[in-house]
């Protein structure tokens, strides 16, 4: 608690401004009362509130005290947050001076903007500009909005964009389906501040459209799309909006109020009645939850949209088409054009355009845009999973239709008016529609049987839920099959040169294979959760690694992925630089150099003494693959590793630790030890780097000794390999990465700087040293006096941040079984 309230303290001093602002606003709303739901004054909004009638009364002061007093409660809040985070982002972004100029131009001129065309507007007659013109407002917002926006300019290309989507599209929902003054003057606001960013900056942006990525036109549609979804909530929430689109919220508005209608409609046989009691029949959740259908469908096909998948992209179309044509008939619009000035009821014709634009022409123009975009939406889901969707849903239907026929059928006298079973059959397709999109209703009926009211009211619930379903599994549908002939050409490569003394770890199962189009580069990486995770350096010449890079991110950008290097070295750090990506070091490689090794001195005599023991003791060694191996001593090998295993009881880790299968690689070495009866006392792995196919490196990976083995045995092993290299040349000895660890100080270095990573790493490692021994293993290898280089990780986009970690933590525990999960935890409470 006490390390969160120091957090929360430090952040305040970097943002004294913007929390200086947080705390005037409960000044104001408590001197102005407005922060309770009665005022003790006069009314706030008269005297300080910004609008045509305080502009035309020539109270021109309210253009500042407006931005400084909360409307009421929920906008105190809302400001006194907003304050703290986003007014707080620009702050630290562009500093106090540029904060104090964009929030008073962006706020003042925001407010006049809004106020001027609302002015304009209710004297031609404009019916958005007549229906808001008194309103009188209160806005703090507004000069937040503006800030934020005119504070994007000084951030990163990815962070501009990501404001700017995500600002303009929560601003044009609120004014498109709410429409009231104070969306529209923050709406100004924003587009001030971009204009102001662009000159406070000098960026020189181009102003001319760019080229967008897959991800960012990606991001655009499934945001429009989810707006077009959540937007008539919005309206629902407030039936007085002014909002253009509001009229659309007509279609999910389920059913009428029930004192309201009776009264209304007592001893009235007209259609309208007939319609509205008959949906007043038909209350009650399933119906209720049915109605909502369209827009749970649209979110979900935003999600799919937001990932690339074309399945996404035609249910995004068929629903808003599907949302026209119902909407069509919905609002009568026939019958409008016949009836209007022939006695019937008739619509102004701008709202009639407005009705007509924001229900019918709105979703076409969004179909139209997706299937003209569908290029960007190449993600397609297997053959299998789509038949598989096909099925399930056809039978559901024909399941619950006939269920419907069966139990209305066994209780037909229950229903109201008296029905048919022809009329009955009639009535299923009305279970899986949601009730205001039937238009005219037909023959209503109503079953008043207990068991078959439930039946008639949850039969289409349950359907969509079992599509709804069965879409998220499409979604989540992938081909990663390795293509024949991809592993061998990926070590064909590795055999050429490159991936660093850990690119074999390519080779093991669970990795797929990049390929450049002209065949010489190459990556290995698995997809966990949509990140694309590499194992070590990309497989390519030194010269076209930002280009395998660039490439790289490309194909994971087209399929909705997000790119992750994992246990890159030093050199590529470059070109992570050149892209803009960032990167933080997860652990510590210990390196040994064979052809410049002595083992004389002090600092050697631990090792020295091993090796000496287990010459005395007669140990030997002997170096070959697995395939040479004799079966006994195959046998030997997996009854120790089984033993190791069986002892820890706890999950192996994978990804970058190897197991028993992956020593049988025929290129993989291994050093065993043996006793003079010729037992097998301790057992390593050894992972081959190449230079053009001549082995010049090793890595070591498995590393098992026996129970009762001699003391130093794996000291003994590790350094016999090590002088058999340098007797054949070998360039570099790896004793591998030590995750989440940190090299020694150098006398004299300073610690680098905490972060909120690296204390999080820090962490993890004290968490994790009870089970795994990441530390005690780390001080093994430095027996062993090597050098020490840096791993890292690089990464595109921070925000993916806890995701890249949860999908790293599922690369090394993939298959981590409830037992093994309780053991870890109970190891590690008993260790701590």
């Amino acid at each position: 608690m006490s390390a969160t309230l120091g957090f929360f303290v430090r952040y305040l001093r970097t943002i004294p401004l913007s929390a200086g602002f947080a705390v005037l606003l409960i000044v104001t709303s408590v001197v102005t009362g407005t922060i309770a739901d009665f005022v003790y004054l006069d009314a706030p909004e008269e005297t300080w509130g910004v609008g045509v009638e305080t502009a035309s009364n020539g109270q021109w002061w309210t253009f500042v005290t407006a931005l400084f007093i909360p409307g009421d409660p929920a906008q105190l809040v809302a400001g006194v947050l907003l304050s703290l985070v986003l007014l707080g982002t620009a702050e630290r972004a562009m500093g106090a001076r540029r904060l104090i100029a964009s929030f008073l131009v962006t706020g003042v001129l925001g407010l006049v903007v809004g106020v001027f065309f609302q002015w304009i507007g209710s004297l031609a007659g404009e019916w958005w500009a007549v229906g808001t013109s008194l309103d009188l407002t209160l806005d703090p917002l507004t000069p937040i909005v503006g800030s934020l926006l005119t504070a994007s300019a000084f951030l990163s290309a990815l962070w501009r964009r990501r404001i700017r989507v995500v600002s303009f599209s929560i601003l044009l929902m609120f004014v498109l389906y709410d429409g009231d003054s104070s969306n529209s003057y923050r709406l100004s606001a924003a587009v001030l501040g971009l204009l102001l960013g662009r000159l406070l900056a000098r960026r020189g942006e181009p102003m001319a459209p760019q080229r967008s990525s897959h991800g960012e036109v990606r991001v655009l549609l499934a945001t429009i799309v989810a707006v077009t979804a959540v937007g008539p909530v919005i309206a629902l929430i407030n039936p007085d909006g002014f909002g253009p689109f509001a009229a659309a919220s007509e279609l999910f508005r389920t059913f009428p109020d029930a004192a309201s209608t009776t009264s209304e409609c007592a001893g009235v046989t007209s259609a309208h009645c007939v319609h509205q009691l008959a949906l007043l029949s038909l209350a009650g959740p399933g119906p209720v939850l049915l109605t909502f259908i369209p827009l749970v469908l649209l979110l979900i096909a935003a999600w799919g949209l937001r990932k690339g998948r074309r399945f996404a992209l035609w249910l995004a179309v068929v629903v808003n088409i599907a949302f026209a044509l119902l909407a069509w008939f919905s609002l009568d619009v026939m019958q409008t054009l016949q009836t209007e000035g022939a006695g019937g009821p008739s619509l102004d014709v701008v709202d009639y355009v407005v009705w007509l634009g924001s229900a019918v022409v709105v979703p076409i123009v969004i179909s139209a845009m997706l299937v003209a975009r569908r290029a960007h939406f190449g993600i397609r889901a297997p053959r299998e999973a789509l038949i598989r969707f096909t099925l399930v849903s056809c039978v559901s239907l024909v399941a619950l239709s006939a269920l419907y026929l069966i139990v209305g059928w066994l209780t037909l006298g229950s229903y109201v008016p008296d029905a048919t079973m022809e009329q009955l059959a009639a009535d299923v397709v009305r279970r899986f529609i949601p009730v205001n999109f039937l238009g005219t209703t037909g023959h209503v009926m109503v079953p008043r049987d207990e068991v078959t009211r439930v039946v008639f009211h949850w039969v289409g619930p349950l359907f969509w839920a079992i599509v709804v379903a069965g879409i998220l599994r499409v979604f989540a549908a992938t081909d990663q099959t390795v293509r024949v002939g991809d592993p061998q050409r990926f070590r064909a490569l590795l055999k050429r040169g490159g991936g660093g003394t850990m690119g074999w770890m390519g080779t093991w199962p669970g990795n797929v294979y990049w390929f450049s189009a002209d065949g010489e580069a190459a990556v290995a990486y698995r997809v966990i959760n949509d990140i694309a995770i590499t194992m070590s350096d990309p497989v390519c010449r030194d010269d076209r690694a930002t280009q395998t890079i660039r490439e790289f991110s490309e194909f994971c950008d087209t399929n909705s992925w997000t790119p992750v290097f994992y246990s890159v070295h030093p050199q590529f750090l470059r070109s992570f630089d050149d892209l803009g990506w960032q990167y933080m070091s997860v652990g510590e490689e210990t390196l040994m150099h064979p052809v410049t090794l002595d083992m004389a001195g002090k600092p050697w005599q631990k090792v020295r003494q091993a090796l000496n023991r287990g010459i005395k003791e007669g140990l030997t060694t002997q170096w070959l693959s697995y395939d040479d191996l004799t079966l006994s001593q195959a046998n030997q090998i997996n009854a120790i590793s089984e033993a190791w295993v069986s002892e820890k009881e706890l999950p192996e880790m994978g990804f970058t630790l190897g197991a028993l299968e992956e020593i049988k690689d025929r290129d993989v070495r291994l050093m065993l030890a043996l006793s003079p009866d010729g037992t097998i006392q301790a057992v390593t792995s050894w992972l081959p780097m190449y230079r053009d196919g001549v082995p010049v490196g090793y890595t070591i990976d498995f590393m098992r000794r026996a129970d009762g083995s001699m003391n130093g045995t794996m000291e003994f092993l590790i350094a016999s390999a090590a002088l058999a290299m340098q007797k054949d040349g070998i360039e570099v000895l790896s004793l591998s990465g030590a995750p989440l660890a940190s090299k020694p100080l150098a006398p004299g270095e300073e610690p680098p700087a905490p972060t909120v990573m690296t204390g999080l790493l820090e962490f993890l490692a004290r968490t994790l040293e009870p089970a795994y021994g990441f530390s005690t293993l780390f001080r093994f290898k430095a027996k062993f006096n090597p050098t020490y280089e840096t791993i890292y990780m690089a990464y595109a986009d921070p925000l993916e941040l806890p995701a890249i970690g949860a999908a790293v933590g599922k690369a090394y525990l993939p298959t981590v079984s409830a037992k093994e999960a309780v053991s870890l935890v109970r190891t590690l409470a008993a260790r701590r």
